[in-house]
C-alpha cells in the first residue's frame, strides 16, 4: 500500500462553499463527487468549478480523489478530461467491472507520464464476485472502494444500520485487498447524527479489515480517523513485543508476560508499529 488513508471525506463538486473549506478538514483523502451528488442539469458546470478550484489550490496535505460518472456514458471521460492534467491522485471509478477498468487504462496509457491510480467503486452483486478481475485489470488500480448502499438495492434488500445484508461483500472485499495488498475503502456510515453508530459501524468494518472509510459529513471524520488509527495501548505493546525479540536468543518464539510471542504476532506488531509511525503516532 503506497499511503496510509483513514478518511475519505466526499464533497459535491457542484458546491463551491463546500468545495472551497475542503481542506479546512483533517480528512486523510478528499474525493470531490461528480456523479451521485451532482444532478445532470450540473455536470458542466461542476467540471469547471473543480477545474478552477484545482488550478489554485496545490498547497494541502490530504490525498485528492474524484469521482467521475460512469465510463459506460461519455460523461465519465469528460470529467476526465476536464481534470486528468490537476493535481488528482486517483480516480474512483463508479459501477466497476473488468471491462470498464481495462477501458480506462487503455485511455490512460495513450498519456505520457500520467501517474493517476484507479479506485474502482464496487456497488453491484456483480461486481461483489468479480472482484479478483477487476483489480487484475489494471496496474493502476491502488484500492477498492466498496457501495453498500447502491449494492442493497442491486440485491433488493433494505439497508440496515446493523448490515447484515452486506455482511458478506464487505468480507469479501476486504479479504481480498488484504490479498492484492491494496487498500479498501468501506461504505459511509449514512446517520451523520449517530456517532455511537458511527464508531460500532467503524470498529467492525475495521475487524474485518478494511483500511479505512468513507465520511459523508465532516462530523464523521474525527471518529473514523481515531478507530482506523492503531490506539495508544496496541502500540505500546507491540513495541514491548519487538523490543523482546531483539533481546530474545530465540527469534522465532519466547515468552511474554506469561504469554507465547510467535511468527504471527510478531509480525502482526510490526504492521501496527509501521502503521503508527506512517501516522505520525510513533
Amino acid at each position: 500500500m503506497e499511503e496510509i488513508n483513514r478518511s475519505y471525506l466526499f464533497i459535491p463538486a457542484n458546491n463551491p462553499g463546500m468545495v472551497q473549506n475542503a481542506f479546512v478538514f483533517d480528512a486523510d483523502a478528499i474525493v470531490f463527487d461528480l456523479e451521485d451528488s451532482v444532478s445532470f442539469e450540473e455536470k458542466d458546470s461542476a467540471r469547471i468549478l473543480l477545474r478552477e478550484f484545482l488550478k489554485i489550490n496545490k498547497e494541502h496535505s490530504s490525498e485528492i480523489m474524484v469521482r467521475i460518472n460512469s465510463l459506460e456514458t461519455n460523461l465519465g471521460f469528460l470529467d476526465i478530461e476536464e481534470i486528468i492534467d490537476l493535481n488528482v491522485d486517483a480516480f474512483i471509478i463508479p459501477k466497476a467491472t473488468k471491462w470498464v477498468i481495462k477501458s480506462a487504462d487503455r485511455y490512460f496509457s495513450k498519456r505520457d507520464n500520467c501517474m493517476i491510480k484507479f479506485i474502482p467503486l464496487i456497488e453491484t452483486s456483480f461486481g461483489v464476485e468479480t472482484a479478483h478481475e477487476i483489480v487484475r485489470a489494471s496496474n493502476r488500480v491502488k484500492g477498492i472502494f466498496f457501495g453498500g448502499e447502491d449494492l442493497a438495492t442491486d440485491l433488493e434488500v433494505k439497508r440496515t444500520k446493523k448490515g447484515d445484508e452486506i455482511f458478506y461483500a464487505r468480507s469479501r472485499i476486504a479479504s481480498l485487498c488484504k490479498a492484492f495488498k491494496i487498500n479498501s475503502i468501506d461504505t459511509p456510515f449514512i446517520d451523520v447524527n449517530d456517532y455511537e453508530g458511527l464508531r460500532e459501524d467503524s470498529l467492525f468494518s475495521r475487524g474485518l479489515g478494511f483500511t479505512g472509510k468513507a465520511c459523508i459529513n465532516p462530523r464523521q471524520i474525527q471518529i473514523v480517523n481515531e478507530v482506523f488509527s492503531p490506539s495508544m495501548e496496541e502500540i505500546e505493546k507491540s513495541l514491548r513485543i519487538l523490543d523482546a525479540l531483539e533481546n530474545s536468543p530465540n527469534k522465532g518464539v519466547f515468552s511474554l508476560d506469561g504469554h507465547m510471542i510467535d511468527a504471527p504476532i510478531i509480525a502482526r506488531s510490526e504492521k501496527i508499529v509501521l502503521r503508527a509511525k506512517k501516522l505520525g503516532l510513533v
